[in-house]
């Protein structure tokens, strides 16, 4: 374990923090200076199958390992499923398998650094409103479109959390009427249809052929009618769920990022035209692609751990 003093020490004395973005499948950490530049980057699997301990571990060797030979002064940690930012606490992950784990204070126990976490979208969000696509207004709403969907509010510049952590789950608001079922066991959520999970496995449902969400947004493109109808079906529930989003929250703009963001305007032309029409009443909200791409996480983990350091 490397220590603090071992840190302060080290080959390289600027200040830094690690941003570490923790899912399912893999922990990835990224040394990141004072501007949030990425210096070094480290990645190991999530070893879910070997149970939390197994999973905090995992957490604890990928900081320490990127923050060898740095002056590293805090860490920022973001995560699936319901995060208490303010207590530290990971209430539920289904990916992973924890509960009301507290997950900061262990981390910083093991790696002798202040750690902050926050929920993995909200993070994101964090970022393009302080460094990215949404810095130049108060109120935005930023939408990350990837395995599943989900949103972060950005209100008088401050991330809205709400009453249980919860707020911005718009992947599990209804878009289909009696639609297809989804693992939250509702019917027709949003993310059963437009996610880019979803894109993947209802092309391949109804063809036989496996195909990526961005193989199916190119053949939508091309003319092929099965996955016009999949992408077409996606474009209406996502530009359902969000008409009913800027209704209630009024946002200046509407920031979509996530990896399904990088089909650009293939996305976003189509997705703005069948919001338009929703609104017919009110002003448009413009929608804008994330400055940060798919790496939007990883910036807002860097600030979050910036946080961290401001705290202490």
């Amino acid at each position: 374990m490397a220590s603090t003093d071992a840190l302060a020490s080290g080959v390289n004395s600027e200040p830094t923090v690690l941003a570490v973005d923790v899912g399912g499948t893999s922990i990835k950490a990224a040394l990141c200076g004072r501007d949030c530049t990425v210096l070094a980057t480290a990645a190991r699997d999530t070893p879910v199958a070997d149970g939390v301990p197994a999973v905090v571990t995992a957490i604890c060797a990928v900081i320490e390992e990127l923050a060898a030979g740095h002056a590293v002064s805090g860490v920022g940690l973001i995560l699936p499923g319901v995060v208490d930012a303010a207590g530290g606490i990971a209430r539920y992950s289904a990916n992973i398998g924890w509960r009301e784990l507290a997950i900061a204070d262990q981390v910083a126990g093991r790696v002798g650094l202040p750690v902050a976490i926050e929920h993995d979208v909200r993070a994101a969000g964090l970022a393009e409103a302080r460094l990215g696509a949404a810095r130049d207004v108060s109120d935005a709403l930023f939408i990350g479109i990837g395995t599943g969907i989900a949103a972060a509010s950005i209100v008088d510049g401050r991330l809205v959390s709400g009453a249980a952590n919860l707020a911005g789950e718009i992947g599990h608001l209804p878009a289909v009427p009696d639609g297809e079922r989804c693992s939250c066991g509702q019917r027709g959520c949003t993310e059963t249809y437009a996610s880019a999970a979803a894109l993947a496995r209802r092309y391949r449902d109804q063809t036989g052929r496996p195909a990526p969400a961005a193989e199916v947004i190119r053949l939508a493109g091309q003319g092929d009618p099965i996955a016009r109808t999949v992408y077409d079906e996606a474009l209406t529930a996502l530009a359902r769920a969000l008409i009913g989003c800027i209704l209630l929250l009024d946002p200046q703009l509407v920031v979509i990022g996530g990896g399904l963001s990088l089909a650009g305007d293939a996305l976003l032309l189509p997705l703005a035209e069948r919001i338009r029409a929703g609104l017919a009443w009110r002003p448009e909200v413009p929608l804008r692609p994330a400055r940060f791409g798919d790496q939007s996480g990883r910036i807002g983990a860097a600030l979050i751990g910036w946080q961290a350091v401001a705290t202490r």
